[in-house]
Parts: C-alpha cells; structure tokens; sequence
C-alpha cells in the first residue's frame, strides 16, 4: 500500500528537533524526506518552515529581477513537489531560492541548462527579495506604488485562498486513514495521530479560506474532535473528553453538515451513557436523530439505537422498544453496514448488535440478548478494539441477572485478562465493575466476586 506522506506539523517537530542537535539545513532536508515521504522538493520548503503561498511569493520576487520570468502561484508549486515536471527555466529559479542542484530537488540536471554548483548558487547571507508590501517606502516606491501593490496581493488572497485541492483531498484521506487506524488501534497512541492532523487543519482554518474551503476544514475538525474525545472517554479523562465534546459539535455546527452534526451529537451521547447522567445520553441522542430528521441513514439508526439503549438503562421500557425498532428499520433502509462503514464514523452491523444486546440486556430480555451478543461476535474481525470485550460483559450481565453469579464473575475476569494491556481502559474496567454491582446482595461479597475484584485490582498485563 502507498505510503501516506505526514503533514506539515511533523515536519515542523522535526526541524525543531533537528536543529536543537546542531543538524545543518541539508540533514534536516534528508531527515523530512525519508521521514514524512514527501518529496525532495518539498523537504526543501518545509525544512525552511515555508507554507506554499509563502514560498510561491518569494519566488515571484526572485523572478521579478529576471527577463521573461516563470510564473508560479501555490498550486503550481504544489504540483511540482509531487512530481510534476517542469520547464528548465523554472527549474533553475527553484535551485536558485533554495540554493542547491536539481538533483538537491529530486530533478535531473537539463541537458540544455546550467546549474551553478549547490554552494555557488547563492551567496551565504544574502536575504530573498522583498515582496512589496514588505518594504518600506526608502527605496523609491512612492505611497501609491505600495497600496496598489498591498491591494493586489489582498485581492489574490480573496481569489486563491491557500489551500489547493489537492492539499485538501490529501487531508481527507489522512483523516480517513485515521478513522479506519481507531477502529483497533489503542486510545493513547491514537491520540497523537489526531493531534497532529488537527495541527495541519488549524494551520489552514486560521488563515482566511474560502466558503467551501472553510466548511470542509471545519468537517474535518469536528471528526478529529469526536474521536479525541472519544479516546480520552476511553482513557477515563471525562472532563477532557466532555471539552472536546463541544469543541467537536462547535465545529460541526460552524459546517452546517446536518449529518455530521447529528453524528457528533450521538456519539456524545456515549459519554453519559458510561458515566452518568443517562437523561443527559437520551437528550443528545434523542437531538441528533431530530437533527436527522427521520431520513434514513447510518447517522439516523446510529442515534436510534443510542437512544434506545440509553432508555432502557433508565428502566423505559416502552420507550426503549419503539427506539430500537426505529433504528433497526433505519439501519435497513438506510444500507448501512457495507464495507465503507468499516470505520470509526461507520455504523456496521456488528455495531448495531452491540447496542442492540445492551438495550435487550437492560430490559432483562437475556435470552434474546445472548442470540444477539453470540451473532456479533461472529461478525468481528480479528483486529479490532474493545467492543468483542464489551459484548462479553454484557453476556456476563445476562448471566448475573440470570442468577449465575459465579459464571458471570469468572466470564468477566476472563474477559479483562484477555485484553491487551494497552486496551484496558478505565471504560473497560467499569463495565467490570457494573458486573459486580449486578450480582444479588449475598453474591456480591462471595469467593468469585472478591477473585474479579482481585483481578480488577491487577495492574495492566498482569495475569
């Protein structure tokens, strides 16, 4: 599979880091290239802590001192740092601004061209031309030269914006990579992951965009969001996680995607879910599927089932029932759970199992719940997160309500000895807990209830 090239934030750590170490301009250059898998050329402007309007300026500044000069902008520039080719005019601009060869720039010297040597092409101390809205007015530019000058690169700011598609259509499938990586990957080292893209698209977001420019990096922003709260959720820090909660429906609002922010809304809901209050998990499922207003769609049986769920823990029965045969009529007219829902924003069939056994479970219907835990199972992969686990403690509930104390305590501790250490999440320890807490009254200070507690008291990857 192609490697994904990182994102300007981790170029930006390395050339800090780089350069703490004493390392020259042309080690930080190797370094960003076999680092980030992004080319030469662009290993070059980043090392220099360049964005692509700024570096395309000053090119046009350099080219200005030239006869008949090339003629570049952002997108171009982009394109040529992935590999499209050039003229050979522009080719010996570019070594001449970053003061190397071509093949410091990943091209092949022009049979026709001469380059000068990478130490001869500028001399060391020289500063790059100025733009004009850089100078002062002591070199012969009168007041009016320079607020035309100011007004036009305004007006190429107001037509361009600085993000090209391409750059765009990049951030979405790194954004993507990342919603396929959390569906197994762990929530401490998947927080960096999403840390860094949330870096690349604030970089972009605080510079003026246009419109649809604009929506997109705030979709991009609410998804990032959703899934830092999640993993911090995940990690015990609800506080935290509640935070990024909002962060992530102001930035969906700010999209005005009524998908995406029905979308938020319900995986927030998971947070009071686990942690209390429920009322707080009905409301905000309740308001995404509002939000969606009854069109089918994953989002819509996503929001139904949390409802149901959340209901049916706050002992409304009736009210639980007609939710999940909302969300299972949604999730069917919808055609949701193909192979494109097999990410952290999907809703796959063996999701909505999940929230259908926790709905049957806390309505006591544990024979039906088993069925549906035991048809889950079968649709887990073998890479995947903790939901297998929090199916096996839901059958561990059934099994307490079903007056089998000592079955479920050991089922339970099983359970938690079989998660990986770096999986074993505060989230995953209270559902532990609540196991414990369905036990009857004398069960719950009996031998297999102290061994789950023991086990719970176990640091991770201890057995």
């Amino acid at each position: 599979m192609e490697r994904v090239p990182h994102g300007p934030s981790c170029a930006k750590r390395l050339r800090r880091d780089t350069e703490q170490q004493g390392v020259g301009l042309r080690g930080i250059v190797e370094t960003i290239h076999h680092h980030c898998g992004v080319s030469l050329l662009r290993a070059q402007r980043l090392a220099r802590g360049l964005t692509l309007k700024q570096a395309a300026a000053h090119l046009n500044a350099l080219a200005a001192t030239r006869e008949n000069p090339p003629r570049l902008d952002g997108d171009q520039l982009g394109h040529w740092e992935t590999g499209r080719q050039m003229r050979a005019k522009t080719l010996a601009l570019l070594c001449e601004y970053y003061e190397c060869a071509p093949e410091d720039l990943g091209f092949e010297r022009a049979a026709d061209a001469a380059f000068p040597s990478c130490s001869a092409v500028v001399p060391a101390g020289r500063s790059l031309p100025r733009l004009p809205h850089e100078r002062g007015l002591d070199d012969g530019e009168t007041l009016g030269q320079h607020v035309d000058a100011v007004r036009r690169s305004v007006d190429r700011t107001l037509a361009s914006g600085t993000v090209s598609p391409n750059q765009l259509d990049l951030l979405d499938e790194q954004v993507l990579w990342a919603r396929q990586q959390y569906v197994y990957t762990p929530p401490a080292p998947m927080i960096r992951v999403l840390l860094d893209h949330l870096s690349e698209v604030e970089m972009l977001a605080e510079q003026r965009q246009p419109a649809a420019v604009a929506v997109r990096l705030s979709e991009l922003t609410a998804m990032l969001a959703t899934l830092v709260a999640d993993a911090l959720m995940k990690l015990g820090q609800l506080s935290r996680s509640q935070s990024w909660y909002a962060t992530a429906r102001n930035a969906a609002d700010d999209s005005g995607n009524l998908e995406l922010r029905a979308r938020v809304r319900a995986q927030a809901a998971m947070l009071p879910f686990y942690y209390g209050p429920l009322e707080a998990a009905v409301n905000l499922s309740r308001e995404a599927r509002i939000i969606s207003r009854g069109r089918p769609s994953a989002t819509t049986a996503f929001a139904s089932a949390a409802e149901a769920r959340a209901l049916a823990k706050l002992g409304d029965s009736e009210g639980a029932e007609a939710a999940l045969k909302r969300a299972a009529a949604m999730f069917e007219q919808s055609g949701a759970g193909g192979r494109g829902d097999d990410e952290a924003f999907g809703f796959p069939e063996r999701r909505f199992r999940l929230y259908e056994s926790g709905t049957l479970t806390a309505l006591g219907r544990t024979s039906e719940a088993r069925r549906v835990q035991e048809a889950a199972l079968r649709l887990y992969p073998s890479k995947t997160g903790i939901d297998p686990a929090l199916l096996h403690f839901e059958t561990a509930l059934c099994l307490a309500y079903d007056h089998s104390p000592a079955e479920a305590c050991r089922l339970a501790g099983t359970t938690l000895l079989r998660i990986a250490p770096e999986h074993r999440t505060p989230i995953v320890e209270q559902r532990a807990r609540e196991v414990i807490g369905a036990l009857p009254p004398g069960a719950q200070s009996g031998r297999a209830a102290r061994e789950l507690r023991e086990i719970l008291a176990l640091p991770p990857g201890r057995t």
